[in-house]
């Protein structure tokens, strides 16, 4: 069986869904450490990060479907 790096790299270059949906998680991976590196939230910021780390963790539980369902046709 391929390791989890392996596969994700091969995802990647091969899979343009996989790959636009780790580009999402990395823009909102970026967002987050922004919004962390203000220090003090407001009650604004507060809820803009739920709402992204929500979105972040949707997208990676997708990608983490694509993976399985590769790797079981592999």
């Amino acid at each position: 069986m391929v390791d989890e790096a392996t596969l994700k790299e091969r995802l990647l270059k091969e899979n343009e869904e996989f790959r636009k949906i780790h580009e999402e998680h990395q823009a909102l991976e970026r967002s987050l450490e922004k919004l962390k590196a203000k220090g003090s939230l407001s009650e604004d910021d507060v809820l803009k990060e739920k709402e992204l780390k929500k979105r972040k963790l949707a997208l990676k539980d997708r990608m983490y479907g694509i993976m399985s369902d590769f790797a079981k046709r592999a």
